[in-house]
């Protein structure tokens, strides 16, 4: 069994990835708030679907489908922030272990370290196709509004 001083260099290392979940949970915190703004507009336009005259119904609708295309990336984004984030902690176990016990696995340990980028960067990839069907959703709402006028 190592000593405490021997642990201290054990712990330091794991502490990179902490910090990696700290990152993620505030991440994972802005996906869900724009998930449940979503969700509260979607509800809002489905109730005002039922009672705009046919002439606004197509626009209504197109906020309706770009909203539940905005549902789905940000599901998607904020599964990919949770492997992450559970990549992470996997990887601070594994590192603590792997010293704890002197093994050589500097393979298993890069392979999650790449898995744990690999999923956060799908996750910002999806974030950022969020903000991009956003702006869309507002460009559909300017054009129609301007046309009504």
């Amino acid at each position: 069994m190592p000593s405490f001083a021997e642990l201290i260099p054990v712990l330091q290392t794991s502490i990179g990835p902490m910090i990696l979940i700290s990152g993620m949970g505030l991440l994972l915190l802005t996906m869900t708030n724009r998930l449940g703004r979503v969700i509260d507009r979607a509800r809002i336009l489905a109730v005002d679907s039922r009672a705009v005259s046919d002439s606004q119904d197509a626009r209504v609708s197109g906020q309706i489908d770009i909203l539940w295309k905005r549902m789905r990336v940000i599901r998607a984004a904020i599964a990919l922030a949770l492997v992450s984030a559970l990549l992470a902690a996997i990887l601070i176990i594994f590192i603590f272990f792997t010293a704890l016990w002197q093994l050589h696995a500097a393979g298993i340990i890069i392979a999650i370290f790449a898995a744990c980028m690999i999923s956060l960067i799908g996750s910002l990839i999806f974030f950022i196709h969020d903000i991009n069907l956003a702006l869309s959703a507002v460009k559909v709402e300017l054009f129609a509004k301007n046309s009504e006028q």
